[in-house]
């Protein structure tokens, strides 16, 4: 719940917001830049300057890809979603988020997340290749009464980011509307199949304003539907088309593997998606993850290499696509490495089970018997708390699949339990199938690292703290 203090603060940027919109559609390069003012005045420094700068020439140079972006936002977003998410991301997250978040830190010694990911339902009404949720069945759900819960007690500590998966989190449709109206300091993603997705869902979502959606595709027909299903495809560029004309923020996430790289990296794809409306990419390296993994789904270092490499191309701000792009497993330089365990998120699955990573299906704590605090103090996410970084090369960030013997040594000495809802899997059995890929990766990630220039990103590890320099 806001503080009287946060819901004035709220209504005097929305007035605002509201004193500028009018002029956006009639100048928008210069009402932007007074929108970038305002709001890096509301940051209060939470955010480098640097930042804002870069925001401002990029809105002033028509040659520069986010200036398209910026007009086609204006244009397209309907401005309830558009006020709304800019109030609960900017100013819940952003200023108060941030704030909150860092502070909490240094008072509890230990990883405050900037978001939270959780599974309202395992159910869902798709098979897909290689994902463990399609053998989880119907069964296993969080009630509204959880799901509060973890909203309430995130908030507490600075948390007013959302993520929601499962299971297909829209089977849970009105109560994820519940949690917008009653959180709209905080912003909500969904990521969906898009095949509950009808004009009756938009309307809703329009009215609610902080909800966007990452609508999962993999590339073309052929690609997206050998492993989602036949007429997955075409089901997911029709809700795109009913997203856009309702002028709802969505994107879109993408697994990819060693069989669909060509075809998700692909500029006709990806025109295609930004004509379509999507102002966003989430991609997702392959996980070999429960008893139906294909570990060939991998993809192969020199696979890697192309996508990090690519990565970079596609956000040219001269030649790359107008959409924002985010790569979570080769975009770990810009966070200083892996930020499991609480360090910026970590996932709660349908059970209850507080898991430090949606990848890494271990805990020893549950959202039912101990609290979001409890679950950051416990051994496990400790854990990651003491040893992030992982690897001071952030090419090879994750404890799982390119430092498999960590993640060993981390559930071997905190004792903590496999989460499967199928098939228990020992971590021996898990990071087996990572072993060959961090071999082979290792050598060619080192030597990306050694010939590039890196990002210095604003974090600060527990290695680096008093506490942990007394300790030694």
């Amino acid at each position: 719940m806001m503080t009287f203090g946060e819901k004035l603060q709220r209504a005097f940027a929305g007035g605002i917001f509201e004193g500028i919109y009018r002029y956006l559609k009639k100048n928008p390069s210069e009402n932007l830049v007074k929108l970038i003012n305002v709001a890096q005045k509301f940051m209060g420094g939470a955010f480098p300057e640097k930042n804002f700068d870069a925001f401002r020439a990029a809105v002033n140079d028509k040659n520069n890809i986010w200036y398209g972006f910026a007009q086609s936002f204006i244009d397209e977003v309907d401005k309830n979603v558009f006020k709304k998410s800019l109030l609960a991301l900017g100013l819940g997250a952003g200023v108060n988020g941030t704030k909150a978040v860092r502070k909490n830190r240094e008072i509890y010694k230990c990883n405050i997340p900037f978001l939270i990911l959780f599974d309202p339902t395992s159910a869902c009404n798709m098979k897909c290749k290689g994902c463990w949720s399609a053998e989880y069945g119907h069964k296993s759900n969080l009630s509204l009464d959880d799901m509060r819960s973890i909203v309430n007690q995130g908030t507490k500590l600075g948390t007013h980011l959302y993520m929601m998966t499962g299971g297909e989190p829209l089977v849970r449709k009105d109560d994820v509307f519940t949690l917008c109206r009653e959180n709209p300091n905080c912003m909500f993603l969904a990521y969906t199949n898009a095949t509950l997705i009808d004009d009756a869902f938009c309307i809703e979502a329009k009215k609610a304003g902080n909800l966007a959606l990452a609508v999962s595709i993999e590339g073309d027909r052929e690609s997206n539907d050998a492993r989602r299903g036949a007429g997955a495809y075409d089901k997911s560029v029709a809700a795109m088309d009913m997203l856009k004309n309702h002028g709802l923020l969505f994107g879109i996430s993408i697994c990819y593997t060693s069989e669909n790289i060509p075809k998700v990296t692909s500029d006709e794809f990806l025109d295609l998606m930004v004509s379509k409306g999507a102002r966003f990419a989430f991609y997702f390296n392959y996980m070999p993850i429960g008893r139906a993994s294909d570990v060939s789904l991998i993809p192969r270092p020199e696979q890697r290499k192309y996508m990090y490499s690519w990565l970079r191309q596609v956000r040219n701000t001269e030649t790359g696509k107008p959409m924002f792009f985010m790569d979570f497993q080769n975009d770990a330089e810009y966070v200083g490495g892996c930020i499991a365990g609480g360090r910026n998120y970590f996932h709660i699955n349908s059970e209850g089970d507080m898991e430090p990573c949606v990848f890494i299906h271990y805990s020893d704590s549950n959202i039912k018997n101990q609290t979001i605090l409890e679950a950051l103090q416990s051994p496990l996410f400790m854990a990651y708390y003491h040893g992030q970084p992982f690897n001071d090369n952030h090419l090879r960030p994750c404890p799982m699949l390119e430092n498999p013997d960590i993640l060993r040594r981390i559930i071997g000495e905190t004792g903590a339990r496999s989460t499967d809802l199928v098939e228990k899997e020992t971590v021996e059995q898990l990071c087996s199938k990572c072993d060959r890929f961090a071999g082979e990766w290792a050598p060619v990630a080192d030597e990306i690292w050694k010939n590039s220039t890196h990002p210095k990103p604003k974090t600060q590890f527990y290695r680096d703290t008093a506490e942990a320099k007394e300790d030694k």
